[in-house]
């Protein structure tokens, strides 16, 4: 049996600060009130650090984070330029179905960690999407944004070194 490697590939990371500079309106599908959950986490780094408008959509939710939750795509008040999915690999076919079923607006399906579906991507693509899979969106906000080092680590901007008050390093 032979496997053969996928050929789809994400944005490159000019592409990915692209998107994100375009994007006024995100979608979190698969948000959780639950603050253990990564769309949770993400959510609310997205409400306090962007500019993002965040909705978040989860029909076993009526309010995330002090904001309406809507139980679909279909609900929102308006069509998302980013729709994020935190939900299984399994539901990704189903999401983009939803996505396409929007009016026309929505720009990017973009898919958190360990989310990767290449058969997705494609027909995403093809749709008229950008597409950005296995990538967490907080993470390449603080990436392009000053609080993460291209490569993914911290770049120490926040520190517990302490500063003198007369001007002079103490360390």
């Amino acid at each position: 049996m032979t496997t053969t490697a996928s050929t789809w590939q994400n944005p490159s990371p000019a592409e990915r600060l692209r998107i994100l500079r375009e994007t006024r309106t995100v979608a979190v599908v698969g948000a959780s009130a639950n603050p253990a959950r990564a769309s949770n986490f993400v959510s609310t780094y997205l409400l306090a650090s962007t500019r993002f408008r965040v909705l978040m959509v989860n029909p076993n939710e009526t309010e995330i984070l002090g904001r309406p939750c809507y139980p679909s795509l279909a609900e929102l008040p308006v069509v998302p330029d980013l729709v994020d999915v935190f939900r299984r690999r399994s539901d990704l076919p189903a999401v983009l179905d939803d996505v396409l079923a929007l009016p026309p607006g929505v720009r990017t399906f973009w898919t958190q960690f360990g989310l990767f579906d290449e058969a997705v991507a494609r027909r995403a693509e093809a749709a008229g999407l950008q597409v950005v899979m296995d990538r967490c969106l907080k993470v390449e906000h603080a990436r392009f944004h000053g609080g993460l080092h291209v490569a993914g680590f911290d770049t120490g901007v926040i520190s517990a070194r302490r500063r003198s008050t007369d001007g002079v390093d103490p360390g």
